[in-house]
């Protein structure tokens, strides 16, 4: 099931006579306003018109080949049982239909009842023969199926991680492109599904056919009226199926938006001010508003299913008495033998439940195809944002990187550049600070100098070589980062590590060489298993560490990484100031091995030691030198350094002066 707040996430709207209800005063609050997706520009439009009688007749063929296609790649051997067990059981239920029709020839005929019975035998034989092998083949495609389903589910899931995995950062933080995230990772259990759809649609399509000739043998007027029984439930379930996929990438803002609120209350990072701050009944009620909104939205659907299924109920009542009426003709105006009315009843029954089942299948079949076919959509779309492979080599031993007039604006922002018109020179092998107030770019600098963004104008140069167009995985090996908000493994310490670069093989050695160059000894010597300790309280045996000693395995880490270039955003916010102070000794200790160290604080007493500083201000650079150099010229680096030193030196007013 696809679950939202509280509901179906493919059932969120709500409102009388079918219509959408407003924003609720949550969504406006917490949100800023309605969590729905215009549907009108998405992909999706296309696919709603698609689902009627006509369409899905046509598409049939593409979506069992598309199924058969995940199973085939999944496992051959199963999906050949698969196919082989339900064409078989198909045409079992027509060699069953053709012996009833003896049995009851045998039976009703003229002469002593044994040998009525006796004339019978062969054809009752035959029946119970067909029965078993009908039996044991329901069970070979049971037991291939149940084969399938995982294996199909999980090569799926792989490729829709894989390829989001590999997507530019970009990508990533694009709304539109994390709402077909949302919407496609659906798409493997959607796959999985499918493949007993497909396989209850190839036994339903035999059986069917089966059923159809033998009425066509019968009498012609009875296939008509067959197919005039069936559709109108294939009308009702295709209808049904549109609403549901239509509310379903509507409201999956809504629902994600639901999942947020319900995972605050118990996530550990938001429980202390849960509590201190009475969190709990707020967020509750928002949390019921939203899941009304949901609930609403299941009420309107369910109304609107329930109106088209009594349509489609009284036409269907009027087809089957169409269908009976017309039996009792053929039979009183001795167009038909008792035998053959029997066999005919039995075989509009067959044939009936058969297409009911088509139908049903196959709009099952076609809704999944859906939602696979948003996680194909994801392929295609992650396949042209993937980040670059090959591209011109980096210079073995570069000089410098360079700035060249780069501005950059975040992808939807339409406030000023992060950067703007940015030139510098970032000299390798040395220790270059870049300060400045709260959004003034520094962050974004490094997040181009690792590769993460591309410019949208001017150039990043390695020596001479346009990082545009060199190989971004060689630009991502020479690059260690300690990001502000780097990412707390749930994992070991010993693995929180060696994430560090996981393609090397985290020896012993190695690891506890990283620990030693960041200062985290006594870190992991406190760890209750040392380097084995799980990182993660919620888990048996899980331990918690605070801000401070994840900050010196965050260090650990870029430290495992090698990297010929080391990014440290804020390194030192959540050390006290002994801490602060040893941190800073080993950054510098690492500069002295020929390490280039690019070192981002709001510290300024801390970069002394640094060879070269950038200062910008709201995404411009403005000055650039020596921290002497800077403080000569009294510009913005010097006013910043003396509001910090004031900080220091101003004296405390006594208390009770007066």
């Amino acid at each position: 099931m696809r679950k939202a707040a509280g509901s179906d996430t493919r059932a969120h709207a709500g409102g009388k006579d079918g219509e959408p209800p407003e924003a609720s005063d949550s969504e406006v609050l917490l949100f800023g306003g309605p969590l729905r997706y215009d549907m009108g520009w998405s992909q999706h439009a296309d696919a709603f018109p698609e689902l009627n009688l006509r369409a899905m007749v046509r598409r049939l063929p593409s979506l069992l080949a598309s199924s058969f296609r995940l199973a085939w790649q999944a496992d051959r051997r199963a999906a050949r049982t698969v196919l082989a067990a339900e064409v078989g059981r198909g045409l079992a239920q027509a060699v069953s239909l053709l012996a009833v029709n003896t049995v009851l020839a045998r039976l009703i005929a003229g002469g002593p009842v044994e040998d009525r019975l006796r004339g019978a035998a062969p054809a009752l034989t035959a029946l119970a023969a067909v029965m078993l092998l009908a039996a044991l083949l329901r069970a070979a495609s049971t037991y291939g199926t149940g084969r399938l389903e995982p294996k199909v589910e999980r090569v799926a899931t792989e490729l829709y991680l894989e390829r989001a995995a590999a997507v530019e950062l970009a990508a990533i933080e694009d709304d539109a492109f994390h709402k077909l995230l949302d919407t496609a990772k659906y798409g493997a259990q959607s796959a999985r599904r499918m493949i007993s759809y497909s396989a209850r649609v190839v036994n339903a399509m035999i059986s069917l056919v089966a059923a159809a000739g033998v009425l066509t043998v019968l009498h012609p007027a009875l296939l008509p009226l067959l197919v005039t029984m069936t559709l109108p439930s294939a009308w009702s379930a295709l209808t049904i199926a549109r609403r549901r996929y239509e509310s379903f990438h509507t409201w999956i803002q809504h629902a994600r938006a639901g999942h947020l609120i319900s995972s605050l209350l118990t996530e550990p990072e938001a429980a202390p001010e849960v509590r201190v701050h009475g969190v709990g009944p707020f967020l509750l009620r928002h949390f019921r508003s939203m899941s009304e909104s949901a609930e609403a939205e299941q009420e309107r659907l369910a109304r609107l299913a329930a109106r088209t299924g009594l349509v489609a109920a009284a036409w269907t009542g009027i087809a089957t008495v169409a269908t009976y009426a017309t039996l009792g003709g053929l039979l009183l105006a001795g167009a038909m033998a008792l035998s053959v009315v029997g066999t005919a009843v039995i075989a509009i029954r067959t044939g009936s439940a058969s297409l009911d089942a088509l139908v049903l299948e196959v709009n099952s079949l076609h809704e999944e195809a859906l939602f696979v076919g948003d996680m194909q959509r994801l392929y295609v779309e992650a396949a042209q944002r993937a980040i670059p492979v090959g591209g011109a080599p980096l210079p073995a031993n570069p000089r410098e990187i360079r700035l060249e007039s780069v501005t950059f604006t975040y992808p939807g922002k339409a406030a000023r550049p992060a950067l703007c018109d940015v030139t510098l020179t970032v000299p390798l092998g040395k220790i270059v600070a870049l300060v400045g107030e709260n959004g003034s770019g520094k962050t974004t600098l490094v997040k181009l100098l690792a590769g993460l963004y591309a410019p949208d104008r001017g150039r990043i140069l390695w020596d001479d070589v346009d990082a545009a167009n060199a190989d971004r995985q060689q630009l991502a090996e020479r690059i260690a980062m300690v990001a502000q908000d780097f990412k707390r493994w749930p994992f070991t310490a010993r693995v929180n590590v060696a994430l560090g670069r996981p393609s090397a093989a985290p020896t012993d050695e190695r690891v506890s060489s990283s620990v030693a160059e960041a200062g985290a000894q006594d870190v992991v010597a406190d760890l209750p298993r040392g380097l084995d300790t799980l990182l993660a309280r919620g888990f048996s045996g899980g331990h918690e560490l605070s801000g401070g000693q994840w900050q010196r395995l965050g260090i650990a880490r870029a430290a495992y990484r090698r990297g010929q270039i080391l990014i440290v955003d804020e390194p030192t916010a959540a050390l006290d100031a002994r801490a602060e102070l040893e941190v800073f000794e080993k950054i510098r200790a690492l500069a002295g091995t020929g390490q280039t160290v690019i070192l981002i604080t709001h510290r300024l007493a801390s970069v002394r030691h640094a060879d070269l500083v950038h200062v910008l201000d709201q995404g411009r650079l403005v000055e650039s030198g020596s921290p002497e150099e800077l403080l000569a010229m009294g510009g913005v680096y010097a006013e910043l350094y003396s509001l910090q030193a004031e900080q220091f030196t101003a004296k405390v007013p006594t208390r009770g002066a007066g």
